[in-house]
């Protein structure tokens, strides 16, 4: 309706002359203005005697219906307002004849629509007209609440004065009930309550639906998790004896209690449910209660004004999370009113008004993401926090009751399926297209209604584009980009969706609720996010076209720059003669552009005139500048872009169009490789260039043109530069520019601004030596240089030519939605850039304080310098500066409120800080912490962010704490409160290639999962030490740990931090090296060796850490143990869940089929090396897990995970036995995560074979080959020897341990009573066994296995494992899938993973069979001992084979009682037939207990290989001492004297073996894992050989 917007107030409405916005009047404005922020909301506004007065509406007559009348206009007026002269229409007439005249008359159902009002208005009209009489049972739908409840206390109040009332009742004591384990039975107690109408009134139906609906959820979780679930010996499920169940009455109630069953049911119906099923809206947004229903700006259910009505398991994470989705839904609570808004003006033709309601709902859009941010993966997050392991649990809870109920998804949201119809979505193609779909049918019908109205009638896309109005189709593109642009909500939720899941996805959940990422394709968060990928580009593709990358890809990219500008001025801002910052505006004029405080605008550079007239020169192009170009795949995108925005069709890109537009400076390595290669290396400059020291090279493409053209044959610089065809590799040789992105430094009050201001620093940088020789020749940047040059130079970069500009909002760098938190804006030099527009915005708007700290090199550069004291001469904020070049300081003057001149000796902002301590202190500690929650803003180079951060860990230091490590708390605290925001750049510098190289097994050692150790990640070739930056990561410090040790290349290129200029500069800060690349193998056995063993080592790095999640909840928390001063069955449950998810599968990751496919490929190429000596003995590694698997020790152990998990249903039992089971709990993960370690410590040293193999000399690869097959084939076998010594450690203990118990007595009675009850007081001996471990074969072999053998096993377990389908069941199946068990009990993303090697291993049979056939049917003439008798003899002493290190860290010598314990002997292996001497052997700490089996010494890779090499020399060998020495090993260095007396040590091994003595060796120190660095001659080596492999080959840039 017209009426409800003003001219000048967007949505307030028309209040008459001189009247007042509500808002601004509240907020005090200080000049009076009469209009509103843009995109408030004042449909709901009331101001008792005034609305009829302002409008004009007498007494005593309703307001909606006088405004709704008053509004009623003539059809004919509406509709044939602007009817074609007779000129035209005898035109059509002549054109397309006389029967085309009837399409002057409007379409029947325009008519209708016209004569019955906007379709949307009528829907929410008619909703709020019935909803309120009927209970909303309809689903809520109104002009002010939009989809939220106008009153949330309503349905719950109604329901307590119902007998429904018992039903509330149990949902309030539901956390306690699980807690002690009585879900069941409390559920059975209730009395049976019928869900009719003459039981629950109408006003009660949305309490009681989702009452019951909780509850039948929570019960069928406890049935499907009742301690059966996992490892269980005799299950022992619960019968509820004499109590009525609902089984006749649906699959969905079937074995649920008809107390709650029946009821539910009745309810359902009564609500158009006719399924009966619980929706993500039901236990979020309809589950919470408004703490003030008054508080309503800028939407009533925010987190922070939200409290959870029922929770079932009563946690922080359940509270977080589900509040959070709340938010995020509410935060669109004014969108349907302002969707009806657009209907209304476009059904009336009006532009103006449809330009104002686009607007409003742009901004709301563009405020939701901000809600994701309430769930938060950091753990310092307070109320925020959730948890992925409790995530996992709640995916379960949420399970649909049948395989035909509708999921609990996050797209049954309103936002999402309203916004796709409002834009017009075609497609639903994709994965999450099919499921929308899907769950449309099943919501309410006031939604559905709703969704209707906008989809089939007036829609707006199309009038917008019908209008050809520039200024709309403007805002139109806005609202798209903030729905489901890559910086967006969609982009934003993907983003959040994928770094939650992926923590939760290596703690076992893998997909989202909607089953998203449950196929086995790919790792399943990437799953995931591809299919929101595919989504998202299904929204786009009426906007943006059919696109062939992935939204991620666009970002950074000229893709973002959606709209046109031009430069209107530069003008100084400070006394700098020289004008190193400028504020630059931009013309944006009917643009439609709209932008907020923090808002950024990218902007798409062009170089000089000056650096194409150098290019143009060189190549000869001087004359054909306006000759079109043939574009590659990138160049035609661009133009496609081009004509995108302009609305034309794609423009012809000419040679000076590429020149200007494309990446000139600095020169890249991919751009010097390209050019050497098409000069065919005939250049000298070139090579000099390609042989510095640091990239990007300081300097152009221009300087290397001009150089090498002197020095360049004509011929071969005609053949690469051949003017006579179509250019196309001028386009190949020279890529498109990247967007510059800089903060906006200006807030307009204005619907449209007409400008934008820019903050530009101009940067400068020598020009490479190569170029300048000896002169000092500065050059400028090429976007701050464009954008602000040097005065005397601003004809070089002129052009009233258009650029390309798009506008972006940083979601952690906004302003706080509460006008009374104060804010403190830290800024160093043109770091005050986005400051201008918080406090324009703040100033005279908010209540609280505003003080900018700033930090300058001098008082001619302090910018704004007149504008900061105005506002600090009206008392609206307080200024403080640092001038580090300057003693004449400004003090800032409370009491005269100015900045006075003052002589200080000259300081940095640090010392600022410090001298400022007090009141700086106050805003970054919490309210919690006796604070004032202040939110904090630094913006700056990092070299000012590292100032500022140790300015306030001193202030800190000095007033708040007393030492620096409780200063950090403090400080991780606020920015886990995300109430410290960065905004952090880097000038792009020169990174150096001749650091030191760091091998995968030391980056895969640092996984920061222990106290004060370090996190390190790969990321495209380099590593960075993140140890510091892991507390301000947005996403918190699992996220990064998450990737911790690992190269997460692929995770940075899909989160698009590979484009993203901040997150560069703060990897530039915290760069440590280069990641050793693969080297370069002659074979390709090596190299498929290589491959596998680094994603073996990958998957024990990251079940290291992903076992860390939940380990330190179950060490450390009391709050998972106790809830109060009671025992918490939550807390036996999950550690239940998280024993048996390791256990029950055999260690899947590390002992399935991962392991399986290494131990064929090594026997496969063992057997095949030595096949002209015949078969060979091989370590029959698979025997000793499935022994291990299998073993009296496994059930013992098992035997004790399952009774805690008759614990989980079962408190009474469990309650005498408290500190039994925790002490057993922590006892046995402490147990894991040391195997874990040691099983990630030996894949390390397998790793460092891969870099030692080739630094061996050999006759033949062959060699080479079995030699390194050997080594890793022992690596193997230690493995699984300490796969049984874990199981026999943890056998050792038990959960029942009376004795410790506060009342022991009773704990023995206790026991007895349950030995009495199963049986095993009477019988002695009784048969156990898992339901997950499959029993192995008895028979050991002491000489190993034959190669037919293996084969034989691997073909077994391939025939006894079905690799499953993706995808083949329906939609709800899936869902329903998501609740249950994998049949191996494993995590899904472990099953993926195990999938993946099996059908590698098949394949690889397939592949092979002619070979393996051959090598099965040798005659068995040798075996593997005689072979390294033959092959591998140590130079000193003896025919022992040198084996695997056994430990990376501290080793230390059995315990003196090792002796009397009976140790396993060592299994299957090549030494057997020679016992180990009477000899201490070094140990891992982790693992050193008497029950792991004897295990050979340790001894380097490079040492082992180098005996098993010896014998297969045939050339001479001269004196070697020379030489450089091979690697270090993972220990550290060790001398020649130590490998000498390693290697007697080993000849020693093979004597007989005497009885180990009952002393013990102090433990030795482990040396630190070394780096090698690139003066080795290995480190040489390799990057010689990527350098040359990267210059033939044009796309790939060489490794460094």
């Amino acid at each position: 309706m017209s009426s409800r917007i003003s001219d000048r107030c967007p949505v307030s409405g028309s209040m008459g002359a001189g009247a007042m916005c509500p808002v601004v009047s509240a907020a005090g404005s200080k000049r009076g203005s009469r209009m509103g922020p843009r995109g408030c909301t004042m449909s709901g506004f009331a101001q008792s005697g005034d609305v009829h007065a302002a409008f004009g509406i007498p007494p005593h007559v309703n307001v909606e219906d006088f405004l709704r009348q008053r509004e009623r206009k003539a059809i004919n007026e509406l509709l044939y307002s602007n009817v074609p002269s007779m000129a035209e229409i005898k035109e059509i007439q002549n054109a397309k004849g006389v029967k085309s005249l009837d399409q002057l008359n409007v379409d029947e159902r325009d008519l209708l629509a016209v004569a019955l009002g906007a379709p949307a208005r009528q829907v929410i009209l008619r909703a709020e007209e019935v909803g309120r009489e009927t209970g909303w049972r309809d689903g809520y739908l109104s002009t002010e609440y939009g989809f939220q409840p106008p009153d949330t206390s309503e349905a719950p109040g109604a329901l307590r004065n119902s007998p429904g009332r018992v039903w509330m009742d149990l949902c309030e004591r539901m956390p306690g009930c699980i807690a002690r384990g009585r879900v069941r039975e409390s559920v059975a107690a209730l009395p049976i309550v019928e869900g009719t109408a003459e039981a629950i009134p109408d006003k009660a139906l949305w309490a009681a639906l989702v009452a019951l609906g909780m509850l039948c959820s929570i019960y069928r979780y406890e049935e499907r998790h009742d301690g059966n679930e996992g490892i269980n010996v005799a299950a022992k499920t619960l019968k509820l004896k004499g109590v009525p169940m609902s089984d006749d009455l649906g699959d969905e109630v079937k074995g649920i209690p008809r107390s709650i069953g029946l009821p539910y049911v009745q309810i359902c119906i009564r609500m158009g449910r006719s399924i009966p099923h619980l929706t993500f809206f039901d236990q979020s947004s309809y589950n919470v209660d408004y703490i003030d229903p008054l508080s309503k700006y800028p939407y009533v259910g925010r987190f922070d004004n939200t409290r959870l009505r029922w929770a079932m398991f009563g946690d922080s994470a359940e509270n977080a999370f589900l509040k959070g989705c709340a938010d995020t839904s509410a935060s669109f609570q004014h969108g349907p009113d302002a969707i009806a808004a657009c209907q209304e003006h476009v059904m009336n033709r009006n532009n103006e008004g449809l330009l104002r309601e686009l607007v409003r709902l742009k901004e709301i859009l563009e405020r939701m993401p901000s809600a994701f941010n309430t769930i938060s993966p950091n753990d310092r997050s307070g109320e925020n926090y959730v948890s992925p392991a409790e995530w996992v649990r709640w995916a379960k809870f949420s399970a649909p009751l049948s395989k035909r109920c509708p999921a609990t998804s996050g797209l049954q949201f309103p936002p999402y399926l309203v916004m796709d119809a409002f834009l017009g979505r075609k497609k639903y193609d994709s994965f999450l297209g099919a499921e929308g779909v899907h769950l449309r049918a099943w919501l309410p019908s006031n939604l559905r209604a709703f969704i209707a109205s906008i989809e089939y009638h007036y829609r707006i896309p199309e009038y917008v584009k019908a209008s050809g109005d520039p200024r709309l189709m403007g805002v139109l593109d806005g609202v798209v980009e903030a729905y489901t642009g890559e910086r967006g909500f969609m982009g934003a939720h993907r983003y959040k969706v994928f770094g939650l899941l992926e923590c939760a996805g290596k703690s076992g959940r893998t997909e989202t609720n909607g089953a998203s990422g449950a196929a086995d394709a790919m790792r399943p968060w990437e799953q995931t996010h591809k299919e929101f990928s595919e989504a998202m580009k299904e929204r786009l593709e009426p906007f943006r076209g059919n696109r062939d990358i992935e939204p991620h890809e666009m970002r950074g990219t000229f893709e973002e720059c959606r709209y046109r500008g031009r430069i209107l001025n530069r003008n100084f801002v400070d006394s700098d003669p020289t004008r190193s910052i400028a504020m630059v505006t931009l013309d944006i004029q009917e643009s439609g552009i709209t932008f907020q405080p923090g808002d950024r605008l990218a902007v798409m550079p062009m170089n000089s005139w000056t650096e194409c007239a150098k290019v143009a020169a060189a190549l000869g192009l001087d004359s054909m500048l306006e000759d079109p170009v043939a574009l590659d795949r990138t160049w035609t995108r661009y133009a496609d872009h081009v004509g995108s925005v302009s609305h034309t069709n794609r423009p012809r890109l000419t040679v000076i169009d590429i020149l200007r537009k494309g990446h000139l400076a600095p020169i890249t390595k991919e751009l010097a490789t390209k050019l050497h290669t098409m000069l065919r290396a005939s250049s000298n400059t070139v090579l000099q260039v390609l042989a510095t020291e640091e990239w990007p090279v300081r300097a152009s493409l221009g300087d290397l043109l001009q150089a090498a053209v002197k020095e360049t044959s004509s011929r071969v610089w005609d053949q690469a530069f051949d003017l006579s065809g179509n250019l196309s590799w001028l386009s190949d040789l020279v890529p498109v520019e990247v967007p510059r992105t800089y903060s906006i430094s200006a807030y307009s009050d204005e619907l449209l601004p007409s400008t934008v201001d820019l903050t530009i620093s101009r940067s400068e940088y020598n020009l490479c030596s190569t170029f300048a020789g000896n002169a000092k020749v500065v050059r400028n940047g090429v976007s701050s240089g464009f954008l602000n040059p040097p005065v005397a130079e601003e004809m070089d970069v002129l052009d009233d030519e258009e650029l390309l500009i798009g506008v972006s909002r940083p979601f952690a760098f906004q302003l706080p939605f509460d006008d009374t938190s104060p804010v403190a804006f830290f800024a160093g030099g043109s770091g005050i850039a986005p400051f201008r527009s918080f406090w324009q915005s703040r100033c005279g708007r908010a209540w609280g304080k505003t003080s900018l700290y700033l930090g300058v090199q001098s008082r001619e550069k302090f910018c704004y310098e007149a504008e900061l004291r105005q506002y600090v001469n009206e008392g609206l904020m307080e200024v403080h500066t640092a001038f580090s070049r300057d003693s004449k300081g400004l003090v800032y003057d409370p009491v005269s409120r100015d900045l006075v001149e003052k002589e200080i000796t000259p300081r940095y902002i640090d010392g600022l800080i410090i001298e400022q301590g007090q009141s700086i202190c106050d805003l970054v500690m919490s309210k919690k912490q006796g604070g004032i929650g202040g939110y904090l803003y630094v913006c700056g180079s990092v070299g000012v962010f590292d100032s500022v951060m140790s300015g306030i860990r001193k202030a800190l230091y000095n007033h708040r704490s007393p030492t620096m490590e409780t200063a950090e708390t403090i400080l991780k605290t606020a920015f886990a409160e995300r109430r410290f925001m960065l905004d952090v750049f880097m000038t792009p510098k020169p990174l150096p290639c001749n650091q030191p190289t760091i091998p995968l097994s030391q980056l895969a050692m640092h996984t920061g999962h222990t106290p004060d150790s370090h996190v390190w990640i790969g990321v495209h070739g380099k590593v960075y030490d993140v140890t510091d930056f892991c507390s301000m990561h947005p996403g918190g410090t699992n996220i990064i740990k998450s990737n911790g040790g690992v190269d997460c290349s692929k995770s940075f290129d899909l989160l698009a931090h590979t484009n993203n200029p901040e997150v560069s500069s703060l990897l530039t800060k915290y760069y440590i090296g280069e990641m050793t690349p693969k080297p370069a193998y002659h074979s390709e056995e090596i190299g498929m060796l290589y491959d596998l063993w680094k994603g073996y080592l990958r998957a024990a790095t990251e079940q290291v850490v992903a076992s860390n999640f939940e380990v330190g909840m179950i060490m450390e928390s009391s709050i998972v143990w106790f809830q109060g001063d009671l025992f918490n069955m939550g807390g036996v449950r999950r550690f239940y869940h998280y024993q048996s998810r390791l256990l029950q599968g055999g260690f899947a990751a590390l002992f399935g089929a991962a392991l399986q496919e290494l131990y064929l490929k090594l026997s496969f190429t063992l057997a095949n090396s030595s096949s002209s000596a015949g078969p060979t003995k091989l370590p029959d590694v698979l025997g000793i897990i499935a022994r291990a698997k299998g073993s009296t020790d496994a059930v013992t152990a098992s035997n004790e995970i399952s009774q805690i998990g008759q614990f989980t249903c079962n408190s009474e039992s469990a309650r005498h036995h408290e500190k039994g089971i925790i002490t057993y709990a922590q006892r046995s993960v402490q147990y894991d995560m040391e195997f874990l370690e040691s099983i990630r410590e030996e894949a390390c040293a397998g790793m460092d074979a891969f870099d030692s193999i080739m630094e061996l000399d050999a006759a033949s690869e062959t060699q080479r080959i079995a030699a390194l097959s050997a080594f890793l084939m022992q690596v193997l076998e230690r493995m699984a020897n300490r796969l049984e010594g874990f199981y026999a450690k943890l056998a050792r203990y038990s959960v029942f341990q009376p004795e410790m118990e506060r009342n022991p007595a009773r704990a023995r009675w206790n026991i007895l009573k349950r030995k009495i009850w199963d049986g095993s007081f009477f019988i002695l001996t009784r048969d156990a066994s898992m339901n997950a471990l499959s029993m192995s074969q008895n028979y050991r072999s002491q000489d190993g296995v034959d190669f037919d053998q293996v084969i034989s096993q691997i073909e077994m377990n391939l025939h006894n494992t079905t690799l499953a389908s993706p995808r083949n069941m329906g939609l709800n199946e899936q869902h329903a899938a998501r609740a249950m068990n994998t049949p191996s009990g494993a995590p899904a993303y472990e099953q993926h993973n195990q999938s993946n090697a099996l059908k590698a291993m098949s394949t690889f049979m397939n592949n092979n069979k002619r070979a393996i056939r051959r090598l099965s049917k040798m005659p068995q003439a040798i075996n593997l001992e005689q072979l390294m008798q033959t092959y591998g003899s140590v130079p000193q002493a003896g025919n022992g084979l040198p084996t695997p290190p056994s430990s990376r860290s501290t080793s230390r010598s059995p315990s003196a009682s090792s002796a009397t314990r009976n140790p396993f002997p060592r299994r299957n292996t090549v030494n057997d037939a020679h016992p180990p001497s009477n000899m201490h052997q070094r140990r891992n700490t982790a693992t050193s207990d008497t029950s792991l089996p004897n295990t050979p010494a340790h001894l380097s890779p490079t040492a082992t290989m180098s005996a098993l090499m010896t014998k297969m020399n045939s050339r001479s060998k001269t004196d070697n001492s020379h030489l450089p020495s091979p690697p270090q090993s993972a220990t550290g260095a060790m001398s020649m004297s130590g490998m000498r007396s390693m290697q007697s040590f080993l000849a020693q091994q093979q004597k007989p073996a005497m009885p180990m003595p009952n002393t013990s060796v102090p433990a030795v120190a482990a040396h630190e894992r070394s780096r090698s660095t690139t003066g080795s001659l290995r480190s040489f080596r390799l990057q010689a050989s990527a350098m040359a492999g990267g210059m033939s080959r044009r796309s790939e840039v060489p490794r460094s």
